[in-house]
């Protein structure tokens, strides 16, 4: 599962920050005007010794020529200032080329250096280490050869994708309060060897390690255990050997693990069943051996689980078959044995347990053998003489089990045979009947057999009625449908329904709206709502659950954006529809990643308490604006506002129910940006096209937040939302203007994964 524990955010858009801050914080925007003093002398110096050891192939540096009066006044470019002296250099994607000189460290106010996406070498300077105020380094995406900084109030420091080599110094936290602040430390994709120094334990308020692809070995410190805040460790593709240690039990804020890679060759500690918020577990491609413990099935919060490519042996646990959240899963080429547990069986494809000779139960092809029928014996009787009983030989049981399976075989055929002559005859019956006919339902666009037709609910009992084309299943195909369970919203328990015959039915619908085919009201209460069957299951899957073959562009995320704002304003505009609960868990995508919004207009068929309950659900997982906690009714703001928030999570690639310091998403977001760093913002898996997509994703954001304003009257209608982002995104604008005129809705551009 490579790259799959991405370190959040490593890129700054410093072009546009202050327009940003404009929009949204004017507060802190009218604070960054020019106070009027001119920068100091010292810190003029330094910086034209700054510029004489750049190349600057492009020319953005035209502007540091002057004797100083505009270093400060925002004539000269990257350049912050505060009271005449430099705070911020910020000069990312500008193709400079030279080295970063040592004079960098007399600027004594320098809080932030974001010089990343260049093609600077020599070394990181070690001046940077004597800067009291500095508080992030970005440097990443160059040719930097040498060096590691260690500033007091360093916050982030991001270096990787360099030419970084040697040891990383074991001197963290020993100078007074060195590096006590640091948060974020990124030194992955460099040439890094040696081990991991014990010292790093002493950072406390470390939440994100990325290590990974380096020359790093030996053993993992036991002392790593210690950093109790840590959310994210990734030391994959490295050499470390010996044992993963017991002491990460005590990580109880781990998030992500991922150790792939490497020569670990013990067993899998005890304790893992403590990690209560671990959501991806990665053990791919080490020595381990030994059973899988089966207390991981006690971490409900996991949804990906690699441990392929080991010497794990044994048994599958059955408690894993519990995680209902598990998404990926692969045990493949393992030296594990027995049967695979049917639910793991069923949900995962034979290539999480191939590899796995003595294995069985994961596919047709590997169906675990019948046992033997017990030997019976008659009990000898006294006196009788002993007789020799010959045991049954290879050669008889394969012919017995043959035997059986073929009388099995011929049952089901005649069971089959019934079921199809019961149903044939079924339908005839039901051709002489009359279908009660209704109204189309509002909210649909329906042809000449729109109306809904009620059925009853066959042997099983219940109501089944139709809407949308034609009677193609019966209460009883429902029921006995296979059924997978692909997620939980608020309203219920969403499954994949798979009918004996397989029938598609195509849908007049708009676009980017999921169409509701049917309901069924059981005899005993139980109701089910049939919708079409999305491919790529939720967008909170999809974003947050996908396996590490698979990574979510930022024309795919701008297409969901769209595709959700889209649906939204058809159901304010024309069919004066609140949604009252948008998350990204019931946004479907279909095979191209089309948002279709499901369980719209429930809320019409809810009692008030449990639209209440609903909401209040919503809240909890950060979607839910704040003036409901009062209104209690959701409106069109509300809605735009739970819009807001999934076009953050997409930006972000962070879950708005996931813990951020007791903020909510938008609090978290706006206050990165109001500390200047927004480079933390964004998915790092769209900032790697970021110097080709940077305003559309500082455009984007700005949009966003305009969604999320805590004014209800401040925030756009959903109209006005799929205007901007169409005008951000241009290329997908054309699918627009066929919304509301094509019954299948309009094509929407594909996009890559």
């Amino acid at each position: 599962m490579e790259n799959t524990c991405h370190f959040r955010g490593k890129c700054f858009l410093c072009a546009h920050l202050c327009l940003l801050l404009l929009v949204f914080l004017p507060q802190f925007a009218s604070s960054q005007k020019w106070d009027g003093v001119i920068v100091t002398q010292s810190d003029y110096q330094s910086l034209r010794a700054i510029k004489n050891e750049l190349v600057d192939f492009k020319g953005f540096l035209r502007s540091w020529n002057d004797s100083g009066y505009g270093a400060c006044s925002g004539r000269w470019a990257g350049i912050k200032c505060v009271k005449g002296q430099v705070i911020a250099i910020q000069l990312p994607w500008k193709g400079l080329g030279g080295r970063i000189s040592e004079k960098i460290g007399q600027l004594q106010a320098l809080r932030k250096i974001s010089l990343h996406d260049n093609v600077l070498g020599g070394t990181v300077p070690f001046s940077l280490g004597f800067l009291r105020n500095l508080r992030g380094v970005y440097l990443f995406n160059n040719r930097l050869s040498v060096g590691l900084t260690q500033s007091p109030s360093l916050v982030f420091l991001s270096i990787q994708q360099n030419n970084l080599s040697g040891p990383i110094p074991d001197s963290w936290g020993s100078k007074g309060n060195y590096s006590y602040h640091l948060q974020f430390l990124a030194l992955d994709h460099n040439r890094i060897s040696g081990t991991i120094p014990g010292s790093l334990s002493k950072l406390a308020l470390l939440q994100e390690i990325s290590l990974s692809h380096n020359q790093l070995s030996g053993a993992i410190p036991y002392e790593m255990g210690s950093l109790s805040r840590l959310q994210k460790l990734d030391i994959s593709n490295n050499a470390f050997s010996e044992s993963i240690p017991f002491s990460f039990s005590n990580l109880t804020s781990l998030v992500s693990l991922n150790l792939e890679g490497n020569r670990l060759d013990s067993q899998i500690p005890e304790g893992f069943d403590r990690l209560h918020n671990l959501s991806m577990l990665n053990l791919k491609n080490n020595q381990l051996k030994g059973p899988i413990p089966a207390s991981i099935g006690n971490v409900s919060s996991i949804n990906q689980l690699d441990l392929a490519q080991n010497n794990f042996s044994g048994e599958i646990p059955a408690s894993l078959a519990h995680l209902a959240n598990l998404t990926y899963f692969n045990v493949s080429y393992n030296n594990l044995s027995g049967s695979v547990p049917s639910s793991l069986a069923k949900k995962f494809n034979s290539s999480s347990f191939v590899g796995n000779l003595q294995l069985c139960g994961y596919s047709i092809s590997t169906q675990c053998p019948s046992p033997p029928p017990p030997e019976i014996l008659p009990a000898p009787t006294k006196g009788s003489p002993k007789h020799h009983h010959r045991k049954l030989s290879t050669k008889d049981i394969i012919l017995i089990a043959a035997g059986i399976l073929l009388v099995v075989l011929l049952l089901l055929c005649v069971i089959l045979l019934c079921c199809l002559m019961k149903k044939r005859s079924a339908s005839k019956e039901k051709s002489g009947k009359t279908t009660t006919r209704g109204l189309p339902g509002k909210g649909e666009k329906t042809g000449a057999a729109a109306g809904p037709e009620v059925e009853s609910g066959g042997e099983m009992g219940g109501k089944l009625v139709h809407f949308d084309g034609p009677f193609l299943f019966t209460a009883d195909d429902l029921l006995c449908a296979t059924a997978e369970i692909m997620g939980k919203s608020t309203y219920g328990t969403a499954y994949k329904a798979t009918l004996e015959d397989g029938n598609q039915v195509a849908v007049k619908r708009h676009p980017n709206l999921i169409a509701l085919r049917a309901f069924y009201i059981g005899p005993k209460g139980e109701k089910l709502l049939v919708f079409d069957y999305m491919h790529k299951g939720s967008l909170a899957s999809y974003l947050h659950a996908r396996g590490p073959e698979t990574t979510v562009n930022w024309p795919t995320r701008m297409n969901i954006a769209i595709g959700v704002a889209r649906g939204l304003n058809h159901l304010h505009t024309q069919e004066n529809i609140i949604h009252g609960n948008l998350t990204s868990s019931n946004i479907l995508l279909d095979e191209r990643a089309n948002a279709h919004i499901a369980d719209f207009g429930l809320s019409r068929l809810m009692t008030a308490a449990a639209n209440t309950n609903v909401i209040a659900t919503a809240g909890t997982l950060g979607y839910c604006a704040p003036e409901l906690a009062k209104l209690k009714n959701a409106n069109t703001k509300t809605d735009v506002y739970s819009l807001g928030v999934i076009i953050l999570e997409l930006l972000t690639g962070k879950s708005p129910g996931e813990p951020m310091n007791g903020m909510d998403l938008p609090q978290w977001v706006a206050s990165i940006v109001q500390e200047e760093w927004t480079n933390e913002v964004f998915d790092l898996e769209i900032m790697r096209d970021a110097q080709t997509i940077g305003d559309e994703l500082l455009n984007t954001l700005k949009l966003a937040l305009h969604c999320v304003d805590p004014t209800p009257a401040a925030r756009p209608e959903a109209e006005q939302v799929v205007q901007q982002l169409e005008e951000i995104k241009p290329e997908l604008a054309p699918a627009a203007a066929a919304d509301d005129d094509h019954d299948e809705g309009a094509e929407v551009p594909p996009t890559t994964e």
